[in-house]
């Protein structure tokens, strides 16, 4: 006989299988069905704990958005400037191996077209920004070449190019050595 779950279990096992439904399907196409079935339970359970389809949605992106900046603030406790940013990069590359945050994250910019997952993506950006600019302290223009080089590896994460032996593939796939935006601030931006 198989024990039966916590409702606190029972919350993070329905979260773990919809983080890969979402991941995978979006918002739209997603299944709470589908999550509920593998769950074992029925669908009218989920609505139950999590209220919607979207609130559900939310919640995991809103967690995706957070576990990397969470994880970059660990990763340059106590570090300032370029230094700051070295580790943050670092720590920032390690966790896009995993593909259902990464994935989750994307699909939450791809339903920004809903004005309640723009507003949870607006904030979450906003918090990740504030985590860089406050931990390194350094100039917008260096926070905002930092991040963008952030979504190229969110994007090439997402397209597996270590699968493929393009040249264009090979280039995306150049390990950034320390020192990357030393010459990225807004004395040189002007």
């Amino acid at each position: 006989m198989t024990a039966r779950m916590s409702g606190h279990e029972r919350r993070s096992q329905v979260l773990g299988i919809a983080a890969g439904e979402f991941a995978n399907h979006g918002l739209h196409g997603a299944s709470t069905e589908a999550i509920a079935r593998e769950a074992g339970i029925t669908q009218a359970y989920v609505f139950r704990m999590f209220g919607t389809k979207k609130a559900l949605f939310l919640e995991l992106v809103g967690a995706a958005f957070d576990r990397f900046s969470d994880g970059m603030s660990r990763a340059a406790r106590g570090e300032k400037g370029l230094s700051a940013l070295t580790l943050m990069g670092a720590q920032y590359y390690e966790m896009l191996a995993d593909r259902t945050t990464l994935l989750l994250q994307l699909q939450g910019f791809a339903a920004c077209g809903d004005s309640e997952v723009r507003d949870l993506v607006r904030t979450r950006v906003g918090r990740m920004w504030d985590t860089v600019a406050d931990t390194a302290g350094l100039d917008p223009v260096t926070v905002k070449s930092f991040l963008a080089f952030g979504m190229l590896l969110n994007n090439v994460a997402a397209l597996d190019v270590g699968e493929l032996d393009e040249p264009w593939a090979k280039g995306v796939r150049t390990r950034i050595r320390p020192g990357l935006f030393e010459h990225i601030t807004a004395e040189t931006n002007r």
